[in-house]
C-alpha cells in the first residue's frame, strides 16, 4: 500500500486501482464530507496526478480542455462505483440504476490499441472521440471489471474512525485505507482504554 497523499484537487490517493481512487474523491475530513472534484479544475488536477495509472494518455493540452461535461460525467462515474463500493462491502445486490450508469458510461467512447512500428513496435491507445472522456470512460471499464472480476472480494470499506474511503484488501490483516487511519484507529481504542480505567 502507498502512502496516502493528497492530490492537487484535494483528493487522497492511495495507490488503489483508479476506479477505487476516483470513488474516494468523494472523502470526509475530520468527520464532514467533502468533494475532490468540485471543479473542472479539481477534476484536471486530479487526472493529471493519476496520468500513469489511466488507460488513455493525457497530455497537458488534453488536461486543459476538461469540460463541464467531463465534470459531469466523472461525477456520474464516481457515483455509480461509490454506490457498488458500498453494496458489495456490505454484501447487498447492487443497485440496478449503478449499474446501468456505469455500463453506459463504459461504452461512451470506444478505444483501441493499434500498433505502431517506429522507432520500434509499441502498443498506442487510440480513441475516437475527446482523450478526456475517452478516460472517463476508461476508469467505468474499469471499475466493470473490477466489480465483475475476484478483486471485489477484497474491497473493503476504511475502518478509520470517521472515514468514508475504500480500498483494495492486499493482506489479510489490512483494515483501514491508509497508515494514517490506522494510527487515528489504534489512538482512539488507546484512549477509550485508558478512559475505561479511570
Amino acid at each position: 500500500m502507498e502512502v496516502a497523499h493528497l492530490a492537487s484537487g484535494g483528493a487522497p490517493l492511495l495507490g488503489e486501482p483508479p476506479p477505487i481512487e476516483l470513488a474516494n474523491t468523494s472523502y470526509a475530513a475530520r468527520g464532514r464530507p467533502k468533494d475532490g472534484l468540485q471543479s473542472t479544475e479539481h477534476l484536471a488536477a486530479w487526472l493529471r496526478d493519476m496520468r500513469p495509472r489511466l488507460a488513455v494518455p493525457l497530455t497537458d493540452a488534453d488536461l486543459r480542455e476538461v469540460s463541464d461535461g467531463d465534470l459531469h460525467t466523472a461525477r456520474e462515474v464516481r457515483d455509480a462505483v461509490r454506490a457498488l463500493a458500498v453494496a458489495t462491502v456490505a454484501g447487498h445486490d447492487p443497485d440496478p440504476a449503478a449499474v446501468a450508469a456505469l455500463n453506459g458510461h463504459a461504452r461512451r467512447t470506444p478505444r483501441w490499441h493499434e500498433l505502431r512500428t517506429t522507432p520500434e513496435p509499441h502498443l498506442t491507445v487510440c480513441t475516437a472521440g475527446r482523450p478526456v472522456a475517452a478516460a472517463i470512460a476508461a476508469l467505468a471499464e474499469e471499475a466493470v471489471v473490477l466489480f465483475a472480476g475476484p478483486l471485489r472480494h477484497e474491497l473493503r470499506a476504511c475502518h478509520g474512525p470517521g472515514c468514508v474511503l475504500h480500498f483494495v484488501r492486499d493482506t489479510t490483516r489490512r483494515e483501514w485505507c491508509s497508515a494514517g487511519c490506522g494510527n487515528r484507529a489504534r489512538a482512539a481504542r488507546h484512549y477509550a482504554k485508558v478512559r475505561g480505567q479511570d
